[in-house]
């Protein structure tokens, strides 16, 4: 603008020349823009310049005395593409002069080399403005996308969590990526009382650790947010307060946080279905202002927690439910003169984490004028299913299992898996799975003699004295309630002393990707290896380690019954 001016100068021979360029749109107020910056025209080129500007139409004129300095000024609008006055290219002279037709050519060939420069000019800065406007709309749409992916994030991982560990662990590494807190605590009410969630990775502690108990009633902010059901933000000191840097004013998070050397905190109570749960704190070491979209993003993800938390709890309940009638269901096993006995079960961890799986030994009923005495039974028995109804189940069978014995005294084990069979269609109870059933009983000279029937069971395994591992394939159909009970088979063995008898469920054997035959193979290799005076218990824990499968899918039991050496 300036070297227009300059050039309207030179060409017209006249010592003022300016660039004056209005304000675009309806902006009331604003003083238009004139080049050069240090131009000083007189009230009267102004009024000149205003008339070009409202009547869109060149101007040249010489003006005599009339009690006001005589001049001559010439001025020519600058239009947009659309017609639209960008402003005025004007020259003056304080002498008074002709204006030529080439004078007047030449301005306004010079005004209209100006009004490309005005709009080029106009374009730029829609240009700029629209680019910055873009930058700014795509840092919000950024920012939400981050948000939303955080969100759907914290849906997806905190759907299928298993534990309160689970749900703490899950949330810290939500937060720690986009929000960057320096601690996240999870702390649960109960009976008044505010407990927090160790985390899995650090154990009870760190320092300052989980907050000690402390009561909902308290003053903390903590106990405030969880009273109030909002969120409650603890901010840092202002910086003339004289506080340390890293302390919370007025009152911190709660007892425990001093000693975290936190800056900010917020507070976001876990609402349930049922009423509050307690809350999750969220702690920066450094200045942390929470804005209103953050504080959305909050909201949210404590809503989250506190459904994650709420199903935790549920399943906490329902495990040691279910694991306390599990445990009142595992026999504790007899002590049999002459005989070393040993069980191990390990539930499944996933479902209920109980399931049918079982083992159960007692003493079988003497028989009159037999002479025999001490004989006792053994089984090892799966029904269908890893959950509350399959251990339901596994009780009543365990159950009727003992009163077929007990109703059938000096019969074999086949005698009792069938009546146990017939039991069952004449109850029309729904029970299906593998047993292997079987009695042993003391011979001359410590040893025993077992007498087994297999129901579809994987086959036990015998250890014998000189280290040779015998597979008992013999076996009959499964049980299943809606196959009709037949004749079921019996095999027998000599027990000497120094013999082990393995029994097993399929959760031991089985894996997927795995053969089931080589697992067997693998076993029975373990079972030989073992050291000859290894306890019976830990050669259980051995061989569960060494071949059971590393994520249990199903629950196993192992049973072992040994005949000591000499």
């Amino acid at each position: 603008m300036n070297r227009f001016a300059r050039l309207a100068t030179r060409v017209l021979s006249v010592p003022l020349g300016l660039v004056r360029l209005e304000p675009a749109g309806e902006a009331a107020g604003v003083v238009p823009e004139c080049w050069p910056a240090e131009t000083r025209p007189d009230q009267a080129v102004l009024e000149c310049c205003r008339r070009v500007a409202q009547d869109g139409r060149p101007l040249f004129l010489s003006r005599a005395g009339d009690g006001a300095a005589a001049f001559s000024f010439a001025g020519v609008p600058l239009v947009g593409s659309s017609g639209e006055l960008l402003g005025v290219l004007a020259v003056m002279d304080p002498a008074l002069r002709v204006w030529s037709e080439d004078e007047v050519q030449d301005l306004s060939d010079l005004a209209a080399a100006c009004s490309a420069q005005a709009r080029m000019r106009m374009r730029s800065e829609i240009g700029r403005q629209a680019r910055e406007a873009a930058e700014e709309e795509a840092s919000r749409v950024h920012g939400l996308l981050n948000r939303s992916e955080l969100l759907l994030r914290a849906s997806e991982d905190l759907a299928d969590t298993r534990g309160l560990d689970d749900v703490r662990q899950r949330v810290g590494d939500l937060v720690s990526g986009d929000l960057k807190p320096a601690r996240v605590d999870l702390l649960l009410v109960r009976q008044g009382v505010f407990h927090g969630v160790p985390s899995p990775v650090d154990g009870d502690a760190s320092p300052g650790g989980v907050p000690e108990q402390f009561a909902l009633g308290s003053h903390w902010p903590v106990a405030r947010a969880v009273r109030e059901n909002r969120m409650v933000v603890v901010p840092g000191p202002p910086a003339d307060s004289g506080a340390p840097a890293g302390t919370l004013t007025d009152t911190l998070a709660g007892p425990g946080f001093d000693a975290l050397d936190l800056h900010t905190a917020a507070c976001l109570p876990l609402r349930g279905t049922h009423g509050m749960l307690g809350a999750l704190v969220l702690g920066w070491d450094a200045a942390h202002e929470i804005g209103l979209n953050e504080r959305a993003m909050l909201t949210t993800i404590a809503g989250y927690t506190a459904q994650a938390v709420e199903r935790a709890l549920h399943l906490d309940d329902r495990v040691t439910a279910a694991s306390q009638l599990q445990r009142a269901m595992l026999t504790d096993l007899p002590d049999t003169p002459g005989l070393e006995l040993a069980a191990l079960y390990r539930p499944a961890a996933r479902d209920d984490m109980v399931g049918g799986d079982w083992y159960d030994a007692y003493p079988l009923p003497r028989v009159p004028d037999s002479g025999a005495s001490g004989a006792l039974a053994l089984t090892v028995g799966d029904i269908t299913g890893h959950d509350m109804r399959a251990a339901a189940l596994m009780g009543q069978v365990r159950s009727m299992l003992r009163q077929a014995d007990h109703d059938h005294p000096g019969e074999g084990p086949e005698e009792a898996l069938g009546a146990l069979e017939r039991a069952c269609r004449r109850l029309d109870l729904p029970a299906s799975g593998t047993a292997v059933h079987a009695h042993v009983r003391p011979v001359a000279d410590g040893h025993w003699h077992l007498k087994w029937s297999n129901a579809g069971h994987p086959a036990p395994l015998l250890l014998t004295p000189d280290g040779a591992v015998e597979s008992l394939t013999e076996h009959d159909v499964l049980l299943h309630h809606a196959l009709p009970p037949g004749p079921r088979t019996c095999g027998t063995r000599s027990l000497p002393p120094g013999s082990t008898l393995l029994l097993y469920t399929d959760g031991l054997i089985e894996e997927r990707g795995t053969d089931i035959d080589e697992n067997v193979e693998r076993l029975a290799r373990e079972l030989a290896a073992a050291p000859p005076g290894i306890r019976l218990h830990a050669l259980l824990r051995s061989l569960l380690d060494a071949v059971g499968p590393r994520e249990a899918e199903d629950d196993t039991v192992l049973f072992a019954v040994r005949v000591p050496a000499p």
